[in-house]
């Protein structure tokens, strides 16, 4: 089988990253060169275990200390400077490079993909900019120039494309075009399976078992038997592989909201188990304020429990379902004290995830006899939701939220879980 190109949209699209986003602008903010310097940003400074949020290109190449890596890890070294993130100055300068690229194109011509990533759809531009790359390096160029920041820019024909070729090409060069014919040549090498956006670890597993190993065996292989081992993921792979993407630019790439989680390593073991229930109570209220705020309820209810790496890590991840959709947070903190009653060892815990999928509209509540309060209660969470958005977030906080255990409070004074 093989896809016809000519009746696909063949757009203009600029997929932007910026270069090492959070050291790059720690790193001018401090009057160093981003690219010359070796600069990592931390979470916290005062805890040995903080996580790198990020690290300058020549601290990855000559130390090996990348996003993800520890505060522990990184070398006693003159040449290293260490700074703690301030995430609001990040979003802050995030926003204005996303005002740049209003000079170029529309609003709605523009998606804001993450904080260093966007894309934007130039059909039309030509007679005002020129072609693609030479709009890419003016982009570059401006952002060099206004904010002393590097990006990497990806163009394709739509927007799987434009960011395949980011991550694959662009971010060597600093501006890549691919087309529907660069496919076969570019893309189908592609090994090992994970190296493409959106495939995991997980998954690429599945497809080398399946005798799969890169994305030219994935694009011949057997619709069918994708569609039976993954579903309408199947069919999202396959064609994939073949660079299709038929998404509109402010749409995600893959459509559907089909869960509401939240998933948090804890500040400090926890070895009581009354402390850990209280972190899972409030987790629960945030995981149903998610789904409120998309007025969609869910019926299965999932709990992850992570332990200490100085017990040998290991946890477990259970699941339950219910009769029926809830967004209520009583009705999930009861199902996750019963999956943490059941399969709970002891040991000291690091990690809790919890998360509520098999999602429908929220837009009926079945009546119960020996649950009067219900309505009520689903309509208490709607208030308490307007509360919070008018006052903030920590206006109106559960009394385990002031215990030593609580983390809602500290929590609610960061941006991005860090400080601002």
């Amino acid at each position: 089988m093989s896809v016809d190109y000519s009746v696909l949209p063949h757009d203009k699209i600029l997929c932007i990253d910026m270069k090492s986003f959070y050291a790059s602008c720690s790193a001018v903010m401090e009057g160093l060169d981003p690219l010359d310097c070796y600069l990592a940003v931390v979470g916290n400074l005062s805890q040995s275990g903080s996580v790198v949020l990020a690290a300058s290109p020549r601290l990855k190449k000559d130390f090996g200390i990348k996003t993800g890596s520890r505060l522990f890890e990184i070398p006693n070294d003159d040449r290293i400077q260490l700074v703690e993130a301030k995430m609001g100055t990040y979003l802050r300068i995030s926003t204005e490079i996303t005002r740049l690229l209003h000079r170029y194109v529309p609003k709605e011509a523009i998606h804001v993909y993450s904080v260093d990533e966007s894309f934007i759809k130039i059909d039309g531009t030509s007679q005002l900019w020129g072609d693609a790359y030479a709009v890419a390096e003016k982009i570059r160029d401006e952002m060099l120039r206004e904010f002393q920041l590097t990006c990497s820019i990806g163009i394709g024909p739509n927007m799987l494309l434009s960011k395949l070729c980011l991550d694959l090409e662009a971010k060597k060069l600093g501006v890549a075009e691919w087309t529907y014919e660069d496919v076969p040549k570019k893309l189908w090498p592609v090994a090992p399976l994970r190296e493409m956006w959106g495939i995991g670890r997980r998954v690429e597993k599945t497809l080398n078992g399946m005798g799969i190993f890169n994305v030219g065996q994935l694009a011949h292989s057997d619709l069918r038997l994708l569609e039976k081992k993954f579903g309408v993921m199947g069919t999202q792979l396959y064609y994939h592989a073949w660079g299709v993407d038929l998404s509109e630019l402010g749409a995600p790439i893959t459509e559907g909201q089909i869960s509401f989680g939240k998933s948090q390593i804890l500040l400090r073991d926890y070895k009581e188990k009354q402390e850990i229930v209280c972190v899972i109570l409030e987790m629960c209220e945030e995981v149903a304020r998610r789904a409120r705020e998309h007025r969609k309820a869910g019926r299965t209810i999932s709990l992850g429990i992570g332990y200490s790496d100085k017990e040998l890590g290991g946890g477990f991840l259970r699941s339950h379902s219910i009769d029926e959709p809830t967004n209520t947070t009583m009705d999930l903190y009861r199902v996750c004290l019963r999956l943490f009653e059941a399969h709970y060892t002891g040991k000291t815990v690091r990690q809790i995830s919890i998360t509520l999928s098999n999602v429908t509209d929220d837009n009926h509540v079945q009546l119960n006899l020996f649950e009067p309060k219900k309505v009520r209660e689903k309509e208490l969470g709607y208030i308490v939701d307007r509360i919070r958005r008018r006052h903030g977030a920590a206006s109106l906080l559960r009394a385990i939220s002031y215990t030593e255990a609580g983390t809602t409070l500290k929590r609610a004074s960061l941006v991005g879980g860090h400080k601002a």
